[in-house]
């Protein structure tokens, strides 16, 4: 897989923070004498699936605290709440600044990671993987999709530089599917080809090029029923096409869709609708 362009950790942090900060805090200058230190404690407030903790660190350590200790392993559920997930100590000031920003990214990042979890769950035993998509926060796809892993899921391509994904507009602009593929397997023999397919019609058809995955687009269960017959009596013995089911998927369906018999359900949701997890920073004088 190739390498994801885009920032570092530390330089995703440090334009959320100029966000944020612009030409200083006025409130705590104004407010807080300069040399006055505290400690801050990260509380979690709801059950999920803690993850974003390096953000917090990295924007901690750019507004000049010194010291973070994680109080919690990420990426497992953790019921018991409020509890503390994070301690820091150092210039009061300091803290309070980075305040905001460390929320945000903790927030953001644990709810992605918690309704992963959820769907994850949700299909358990029925051997049904559950993929995010690129309908991410632009700028934020890397921690997005880390924090997808946190919770369970599977990473789909990063971007449109790592996997071929043949949809209409290709095949409309390529003359046909058949084309299409042609010309992927020719430009990129190592990659493998995924091809959407609206209906049974262009399922069978698909087959027939030698794909090697099949996305099934807002397909209803029997549809996606009648689509893994299709692949199963059709492909060559070890030789049969992963199947993605996509569209339509929610907590309430997505059960019914991993029993169809499809091998991996990709969730936009994940990424562009996950509900913030609950967190806040108390923080006392030192």
């Amino acid at each position: 897989m190739a390498d994801a362009p885009g920032e570092t950790l530390s330089e995703t942090v440090a334009r959320a923070l100029a966000e944020d900060l612009g030409g200083g805090d006025v409130t705590s200058e104004a407010t807080i004498p300069e040399d006055a230190r505290g400690r801050a404690r990260i509380v979690q407030k709801q059950p999920g699936v803690v993850f974003g903790l390096a953000a917090v660190s990295e924007a901690m350590h750019q507004c000049g605290v010194e010291d973070v200790d994680n109080l919690v392993v990420e990426g497992q559920w953790r019921e018991d709440v409020p509890a503390d997930v994070l301690l820091a100590s150092g210039p009061a000031r300091a803290l309070l600044a980075a305040e905001r920003t460390a929320l945000n990214f903790l927030g953001h990042l644990s709810g992605v990671a918690t309704l992963t979890a959820h769907f994850v769950e949700a299909v358990a035993g029925t051997g049904a993987a559950i993929l995010d998509t690129r309908k991410t926060t632009p700028g934020l796809r890397g921690l997005e999709k880390a924090a997808v892993v946190a919770g369970g899921g599977r990473n789909h391509r990063i971007g449109l530089y790592d996997a071929i994904l043949i949809k209409e507009n290709h095949i409309a602009l390529a003359g046909s599917l058949a084309k299409a593929v042609y010309g992927a397997r020719k430009a990129r023999p190592e990659l493998a080809v995924e091809v959407e397919c609206r209906n049974l019609d262009e399922v069978s058809y698909a087959l027939g090029t030698g794909a090697d995955l099949l996305l099934l687009d807002n397909m209803d269960t029997d549809t996606l029923r009648e689509a893994v017959r299709l692949r199963d009596e059709n492909s060559p013995p070890g030789k049969a096409p992963s199947l993605e089911a996509s569209g339509g998927v929610n907590l309430e369906t997505v059960r019914g869709i991993a029993e169809s018999g499809v091998d991996l359900i990709s969730v936009g949701a994940l990424t562009h609708s996950a509900p913030t997890l609950d967190f806040s920073l108390l923080v006392e004088a030192a």
